[in-house]
């Protein structure tokens, strides 16, 4: 009687837990529709494991005061910003090439909605292979005059990371500030004690979000996903390799990783040198980064490409990056070429590839034909099948795994950064991407892209209408969950 009494009262408070969690989850946090079902399915369907999966995942970040830096000022950042946005209006702002004019509004955009201040004065070396990339890291590191900041979401002490540390040693027993920081879900099993030999020698590690307790951590959902380096100021790093063997393509689970990162130099080292400072002082309490001339140096004229810094992240009231994508896919003439892991758009982005497509613009997309998360993988081949119809190329990079964040547009405008075209890069990372306005660099990208379509298969409407039972099974399953993937 007593059992049967206590179960039946377990039973109750599970249910009215769950209809508090429901409840939450439609008027208190305001999810969109879709993320709003899949919340309430998973709550419904699985009582238990729902809402501790709804506490770890679901929640919303409070934002308020997440990052601050009180250097903004020194730098005279809004002063700019203010100038360039009048300038825009106005048409006072003077281009280096006549033809980026056209894309003005997504420049006014991202300056309105981000602080992303347009710099055209650089030089960009493109690396789409990561032994070259790496190759180039190290050389930069050892050759660091004053300091070297370091952030990756995923940094793990192997053979590839272990030189990256012990670069970093030799510099910091010359007396080169070094700040590494690195995301504690990303870089699972990596501990700041790896580091010591580094702290020994003068370094600073801090850690993003870590857990409160161990092996759980409240905020899964929220992420630093970013991938920055910058050194003495005037060299920066950004794109989709983070630091680790398999990035070599030394795994065989991947075989070979074909990623896209940029090294930059020139004024948009200091927005990223911003970025960094950004979030170096959110994660640490007892060393945060004070302004100082050092951090921006006097950058003379590297180049003429004109580059935007964008970030995105729970914390902003617009998807920035986001934003930009659709509005770079909506200003097409010619053609669109996308690649990314993950491909998962909401209703906004999707809608604007098709009709992309359905206006007879070239719309191109390269995901990968290995699976790194299954249900990802069958979500993306879901959303793939369905843009197919449309009109668009959909391509399997066949060579290994393919991890590029790249967006290219009439060889005239492109971006490469952090965000992968899904939901949680789109509200729940924190990512960057560069915005580059150069007919040299986007026609260099476009061409790489070119280049991996021989290591691809296409996926045909053909094929993908004569699919079997059970991939069509595993394409809903992953559909219905992709709000929450």
């Amino acid at each position: 009687m007593n059992t049967f009494f206590d179960t039946s009262f377990i039973a109750v408070l599970i249910l009215i837990l769950n209809i508090l969690f429901a409840i939450t989850v439609i008027f208190l946090e305001r999810k969109d529709a879709s993320s709003t079902w899949a919340w309430i399915l998973v709550l419904f369907f699985l009582p238990v494991a729902g809402f501790i999966l709804y506490l770890l995942l679901g929640r919303k970040l409070r934002k308020k005061h997440l990052f601050r830096w009180e250097g903004r000022k020194d730098i005279g950042i809004d002063k700019l910003i203010s100038y360039q946005i009048d300038a825009l209006k106005d048409n006072r702002l003077e281009f280096n090439e006549k033809n980026i004019s056209e894309y003005k509004e997504l420049m006014y955009m991202n300056l309105s909605t981000n602080n992303a201040v347009l710099t055209q004065d650089n030089a960009i070396q493109i690396y789409d292979d990561g032994a070259d990339k790496f190759e180039g890291l190290i050389e930069d590191i050892l050759n660091a005059k004053d300091h070297i900041h370091i952030q990756y979401y995923i940094f793990k002490v192997d053979n590839l990371g272990k030189r990256i540390i012990n670069a970093l040693i030799k510099k910091a027993k010359q007396g080169i500030k070094v700040h590494v920081l690195y995301d504690e879900m990303g870089s699972r099993g990596v501990k700041k004690r790896h580091f010591s030999e580094l702290t020994e020698a003068g370094g600073r590690i801090e850690v993003f979000f870590p857990s409160i307790f161990p092996l759980i951590n409240p905020r899964l959902n929220f992420r630093n996903h970013r991938k920055i380096v910058v050194i003495d100021g005037r060299i920066g790093y950004i794109g989709g390799f983070n630091v680790g063997d398999e990035y070599l393509g030394l795994k065989s689970k991947f075989g070979y990783w074909r990623d896209t990162h940029l090294r930059i130099e020139g004024s948009a080292v200091q927005p990223l040198q911003t970025r960094f400072l950004l979030d170096w002082n959110q994660a640490s309490a007892k060393h945060r980064i004070s302004y100082s001339d050092r951090y921006f140096p006097a950058i003379p004229k590297k180049g003429d490409v004109a580059i935007q810094i964008v970030s995105s992240g729970p914390d902003t009231d617009y998807a920035g990056i986001k934003n930009g994508y659709i509005k770079m896919i909506m200003s097409a003439k010619k053609y669109v070429y996308i690649q990314s892991p993950y491909f998962i758009p909401d209703d906004t982005f999707l809608d604007a590839v098709q009709i992309a497509a359905l206006s007879g613009i070239d719309v191109r997309i390269m995901i990968p034909n290995k699976p790194d998360h299954p249900f990802v993988y069958w979500a993306t081949y879901s959303y793939a099948g369905q843009l197919l119809k449309a009109g668009a190329k959909i391509y399997h990079y066949e060579k290994g795994f393919i991890h590029a964040k790249m967006l290219v547009v009439d060889d005239e405008i492109s971006t490469v950064g952090t965000a992968n075209i899904d939901v949680r890069s789109f509200s729940l990372n924190f990512e960057v991407n560069a915005f580059i306005y150069d007919r040299d660099i986007s026609h260099n990208l476009a061409e790489i892209f070119e280049k991996d379509i021989f290591d691809c298969s296409e996926l045909t409407l053909e094929k993908y209408e004569n699919r079997s039972t059970l991939v069509k099974f595993k394409e809903s399953i992953s559909r219905l969950l992709s709000p929450i993937l």
